[in-house]
């Protein structure tokens, strides 16, 4: 296997209800600077999101965010951007983009978004649209049921 040169990270745009979950955002930021893996994400400046991105950056990372036009509009707040910032026009092209781009996928907790973002890119590789290793990071449990959920209903 080629080495990382790229890893797209879905993950919450609030901390979440447990200091384990901005724990791991900060070693998993420290160890993609550490060994030059650019982080892409979603371009969010808050929660997870904000916290991944300004940890890559500080220990001189690479970070590149993917931010559809309407987050703009909804919320001028992000355009306060951490990093290298791709305007895209809405939710598909950003996790085209996000996917294209990576060489692997990583989930850390989160709301809804992620949970839909994680399930599309399972969904398009077990459709083989892409070949890419994807890691879930289930922090303190967080993804148990839905990993339960998965080993069940997986055809």
């Amino acid at each position: 296997m080629e080495p990382l040169k790229a890893v797209t990270v879905f993950c919450g745009s609030s901390a979440g209800n447990n200091p384990a979950f901005e724990e791991a955002a900060i070693t998993l930021g420290k160890c993609l600077a550490k060994n030059q893996i650019e982080l892409l994400y979603g371009g969010g400046n808050a929660g997870l999101m904000g916290t991944l991105a300004q940890t890559v950056l500080d220990n001189g990372g690479k970070v590149t965010g993917f931010l559809p036009e309407f987050f703009i509009t909804k919320n001028p707040t992000f355009l306060e951007v951490i990093g290298k910032t791709v305007i895209v026009e809405d939710m598909h092209t950003r996790k085209r983009n996000m996917l294209e781009k990576a060489d692997a996928l990583i989930a850390l907790p989160g709301g809804f978004g992620t949970a839909e973002e994680l399930l599309e890119m399972i969904t398009w590789r077990q459709l083989g649209l892409h070949k890419k290793p994807i890691g879930i990071l289930n922090i303190a449990g967080f993804y148990d049921k839905m990993l339960d959920w998965v080993s069940v209903n997986t055809l």
